[in-house]
């Protein structure tokens, strides 16, 4: 098998309200709503319920889901399930995904935005490389509890010599 760079398709999110997300996610980032909120009931008769039956195993009943996508057509799918329990304190020396990126050349404007719809900054704005790279970067957190990382410039450029 070839080895080669994949694509990302898209995250998964819990938010303990699907709706509130949606409307957090569309106001503040743009994102576009691709799928309205939609109940998922547990039947092993529908190829969507088996699947959740073995992603999630029995007992769950059912679950709100919208999907979402981003300016670069990464999808975002959230998930509001019935026993939903907020994160808790930010636990980073567990494995497990700990945040994701968002990109904005107006990271002020975004981060005020953010905080200004319920979110909070976890850090000040802060210059990746000082001197060096114009590129900022700052932590906050949704007002889901979900703790994401805003640049003011692409991956590539932010992490590669001399790209800028």
């Amino acid at each position: 098998m070839a080895n080669y760079p994949r694509t990302c398709s898209h995250i998964g999110i819990s938010v303990p309200s699907v709706e509130d997300a949606v409307a957090f996610y569309q106001t503040v980032m743009g994102w576009y709503l691709i799928m309205e909120p939609t109940v998922i009931t547990e039947e092993s008769e529908t190829p969507i319920g088996q699947m959740c039956i073995d992603v999630f195993g029995s007992g769950w009943g059912s679950f709100k889901i919208a999907h979402m996508s981003t300016g670069d057509r990464i999808g975002v799918e959230m998930f509001e399930f019935s026993n939903n329990e907020p994160p808790g304190e930010f636990a980073y020396w567990k494995t497990s995904t700990f945040h994701f990126c968002v990109q904005d050349p107006d990271i002020e404007g975004l981060v005020e935005s953010i905080v200004a719809h319920g979110g909070r900054q976890r850090m000040p704005i802060r210059e990746y490389y000082p001197g060096e790279k114009p590129f900022r970067m700052c932590y906050v957190e949704d007002p889901f509890g979900l703790i994401f990382e805003v640049y003011s410039h692409s991956y590539e450029l932010t992490y590669s010599a001399g790209a800028y």
